[in-house]
């Protein structure tokens, strides 16, 4: 089939699926009858379901193009397409085309995914297509394709990508993979998903040909053109379409049954298409065949697959319960959470270390490739005795010899253990720098990850008292948190000497806690230890391990060091569990969570009144409803000061307590002494406390230090190199500051950490618009809104920044819509002025400025150092404005 004619055959496929199986033929009839070679492909293609699904489904990103369509060659190559260069096709997928293009600006090939050409007012492709780039723009992990930019503006919507370069799983399955190689892929991929479905993403098409590995053996999981938001009850908006078509999304050798039937998916359909996809690795073809994708969706259905170990006889039993389990028809017999399987994983990747380990060390006679894994054990084939049995005979043959060499090196060994121990003792004496990593909740129980989370912040909270020992942030390790990063990288970027890692398991009221420390130069373990507690002994576990590891340290301390060491802010383990839920709800940063989290707070509190962490939590989560949400600041202000003031009432001697008051004070009473009071107490009681540098160094910018307020955000940066929000806010406290090209490349550097980070591309966005750069302004507003679509305050600088681009009519809309919606709910008046503003009409900009001060909206405090008033600063209005706001 020629190029015009495939593409005639494409929109033709596209057009004849919106409409019912008792429509297309008379549809084919009409559109299709003059062109036999394009309706034999049409029908061709309807006929099978996995076709259907997607029209020409196939990867492509980099090298994995050899395996997609190259017959064509757009008009587009050798084109701008925005800042991007079109360079060449790579090939085609159900939901576009993807060309390799250059980024002029940023001088880097990226891939674009280019949405088709489809008969005019037809939508469901572009809504599939954005909830693609939505879908997977909410992501960042190393194991799944990267979405750069988001543009849909204009009569050609795209994606720029990673560009990646590698061979896809189908083509490594193909070559047999080690066992070894399969498991590392499989452990990544199950990361990557486990990334997505935290943030209620269901990919709905895993698949080899989806997966991506590179030379240096990294996956990458890309194409999240069915990918969905899970929905939390009723039928999704991309259901509805599946139904209006009569089509069944996916790929029907990796389908689930739930998803072949068409019904509502959710995980659990991923872990069965890993499941598909782990058992191919491992036998070198799928489980479920047929002559047809019907057949095969028919075996799905009704037949169950043949076990692992009929085709590989002696492989570990484990393995072939993962992937019965991940099988399962019924999901409520599957893994519930790819969190759970990644588990189950990784404990058979450290049976086979354990293997090669005790390989490595095994006898200096055994021949080479005697040993063999089988059962998930090592077999020896040429020593069936015990290594004491071994040495035992050979001590008979030769005697006296063997005795006089066996005392000598009784006596070596204890030599050398004596000295090795003291070499090792004066090693640990030197080490001043640790990072405790991300507990992991191997409990089998998503439900308590809050244990597990809630433990690694108490633990970091203890150590970080220690004199003389700099302890990483929670913001930084918890970076890492699910990911696959080694002991090096790990201590490179945080610049640490050792790690403590650790393992929790609850099961009923007992807790198991294994923790190992390790020096990271040397990679040797300096201390482990197995903590046995019951839930209501849980309170005093993490000051044990903060004195295990002192006293391992050889860290001396004072009494007051011990005092503080052993300082516990409740004994009550029921209380102590609440807050650390509310603490995993709160840090979320999610609207609906941030209730949750309240109400964790609030018994914890009626668990144990004189909790006064747990009004600081209580505090911080009403802030957070305020200062990060859309909710009225006269509701949940004055309750988030009563419960930091109570905090400071009961322990004034917290430190967390006065930063939390004094963020009351900052942001809602505008009492500038007030609040300058608290944030110094809170300092003076930690002074290496990243938190209230920052939130000292934002009350400095603006209140207009800024030369206080840059030293301090960016000490806060240093002591907490991996804080997103430091970073951020170091960006914006330079923007304040009048220093735009060195803000720019803050918040660039800090969207290399995170792309996605929301903060960022909204900072980032009125940084572009100083620079009249706006319609780099106007992307970076486009992906903070994707990633908080509620947000007022990232929408007013977006209209902002389309009304100075002379983009009005946008921009009246974007206000026109915040007017009405202001009618229903709280909507910032600080934002809506600032809207009026860019679109030059000035009294109205001062009318809901001043109404912005009537109603004690948070973002006055802006009001001194934001660059998008200085046209008004002349203003007599603005000028009282400025006097109430006691700036001057």
């Amino acid at each position: 089939m020629v190029p015009d004619q495939w593409q005639k055959a494409k929109k033709l496929f596209d057009a004849a699926l919106e409409r019912s199986p008792d429509e297309r033929r008379r549809f084919l009839d009409e559109n299709g009858g003059g062109d036999k070679a394009v309706r034999r492909e049409v029908e061709s293609l309807l006929a099978n379901a996995e076709s259907a699904a997607g029209f020409l489904e196939k990867p492509a990103v980099g090298e994995v193009a050899e395996a997609i369509v190259g017959q064509r060659e757009r008009l587009l190559v050798n084109q701008n397409l925005g800042h991007y260069k079109i360079i060449k096709l790579l090939g085609t997928g159900g939901m576009g085309e993807v060309y390799l293009a250059e980024d002029t600006r940023l001088h880097r090939q990226v891939a674009l995914k280019i949405l088709p050409d489809y008969p005019s007012g037809n939508q469901q492709h572009i809504q599939r297509f954005l909830r693609e780039a939505q879908a997977a723009s909410a992501l960042n992990h190393p194991h799944i394709c990267t979405i750069y930019e988001i543009n849909d503006d204009g009569d050609t919507p795209f994606i720029a990508m990673e560009y990646i370069l590698g061979e896809t799983l189908d083509k490594k399955i193909k070559s047999q993979l080690e066992p070894r190689q399969a498991l590392d892929i499989a452990l990544q991929v199950a990361d990557a998903l486990a990334e997505a479905h935290a943030h209620n993403i269901v990919h709905r098409d895993i698949k080899p040909a989806n997966i991506i590995i590179t030379p240096r053996g990294q996956a990458k999981v890309l194409d999240f053109g069915l990918a969905k938001k899970m929905a939390a009850e009723g039928e999704d908006e991309t259901q509805q379409l599946i139904s209006q078509a009569g089509m069944i999304l996916g790929t029907a050798s990796y389908m689930s049954p739930e998803q072949a039937r068409g019904k509502k998916v959710d995980a659990r359909s991923d872990i069965f298409s890993f499941g598909v996809v782990l058992y191919e690795m491992t036998a070198g073809k799928p489980p479920f065949d047929g002559e047809n994708a019907m057949d095969v969706i028919s075996s799905i259905l009704h037949k169950e697959p043949v076990p692992l170990h009929q085709f590989i006889p002696g492989i570990s039993p484990d393995l072939d319960r993962i992937v019965t389990k991940a099988l399962r028809k019924d999901r409520e017999e599957r893994y519930q959470t790819v969190k759970d399987l990644l588990i189950d994983l990784k404990s058979i990747k450290r049976e086979f270390e354990f293997q090669n380990k005790a390989e490595r060390t095994a006898q200096p006679n055994t021949e080479k490739g005697n040993a063999q894994i089988i059962n998930g054990t090592i077999r020896d084939k040429s020593h069936t005795t015990s290594s004491a049995e071994y040495v035992a005979s050979e001590i008979k043959k030769h005697k006296f010899a063997s005795l006089s060499v066996l005392v000598f090196l009784t006596l070596a060994i204890g030599a050398l253990s004596f000295w090795y121990s003291n070499a090792r003792l004066s090693d640990t004496l030197q080490i001043v720098s640790i990072a405790v990593m991300p507990f992991v909740n191997e409990s089998g129980n998503a439900d308590v990850e809050y244990l597990s989370d809630g433990m690694t912040e108490t633990l970091i909270s203890s150590l970080s008292q220690l004199p003389k020992l700099s302890v990483k942030a929670r913001s930084s390790v918890f970076r890492y948190k699910g990911k696959d990063a080694d002991a090096q990288t790990i201590a490179k970027e945080l610049n640490v000497q050792a790690i403590l890692t650790g393992k929790v398991v609850q099961r009923g009221q007992d807790l198991s806690l294994y923790v190992e420390l390790v020096e990271v130069a040397s990679d040797k373990v300096i201390w482990s230890e197995t903590y046995n507690r019951q839930m209501m002994n849980l309170v005093a576990l993490p000051r044990d391990i903060a004195r295990d590891v002192s006293t391992k340290l050889q860290l001396k301390l004072s009494g007051a060091d011990e005092q503080k060491l052993a300082k516990s802010y409740t004994e009550n383990a029921e209380a102590y569990q609440l807050y650390m839920k509310g603490r995993f709800y709160v840090l979320k940063a999610i609207s609906f969570e941030i209730e949750t989290a309240i109400s964790y707070f609030q018994q914890a509190i009626e668990a144990d009144p004189n909790y006064a962490l747990a009004y600081v939590g209580l505090s911080d989560a009403y802030r957070a409803r305020v200062v990060g949400g859309e909710m009225s600041p006269a509701e949940f202000m004055p309750k988030s000061k009563a419960a930091a003031t109570k905090a400071v009432e009961i322990d004034d001697t917290l430190a967390e307590a006065h930063a939390a008051l004094g963020h009351i004070v900052f942001w809602y009473d505008w009492d500038w002494n007030a609040a300058e009071v608290q944030y110094k107490l809170a300092l003076e009681l930690n002074p290496n406390s990243a938190d209230s540098l920052q939130y000292y160094a934002v009350f400095l910018s603006n209140t207009g230090r800024h030369a206080e307020a840059l030293p301090k955000i960016k000490l806060a940066r240093e002591i907490d190199p991996l804080n997103l929000r430091i970073n951020a806010l170091e960006g914006l406290l330079l923007l304040h500051a009048g220093q735009i090209d060195e803000a720019i490349a803050r918040l660039q550097k800090t969207l290399e950490l995170d792309p996605n980070f929301r903060i960022a591309n909204a900072f980032a966005a009125r940084a572009y618009i100083e620079k009249g750069m706006f319609a780099e302004a106007i992307a970076a507003t486009l992906k903070a809104r994707a990633l908080a679509p509620e947000s007022s305050e990232v929408k007013s600088f977006g209209a902002y920044a389309l009304a100075r681009a002379g983009k009005l009519n946008e921009a009246r809309a974007e206000l026109d819509e915040m007017l009405k919606l202001s009618v229903e709910r709280y909507v910032s008046p600080y934002a809506i002025a600032l809207i009026y503003n860019g679109l030059g009409e000035r009294d109205k900009a001062l009318d809901y400025l001043e109404k912005s001060f009537a109603e004690k909206d948070v973002r006055m405090v802006f009001l001194k150092v934001e660059p998008k008033w200085n046209n008004l600063r002349s203003e007599p209005r603005f000028k009282d404005l400025i006097k109430q706001m006691r700036f001057e």
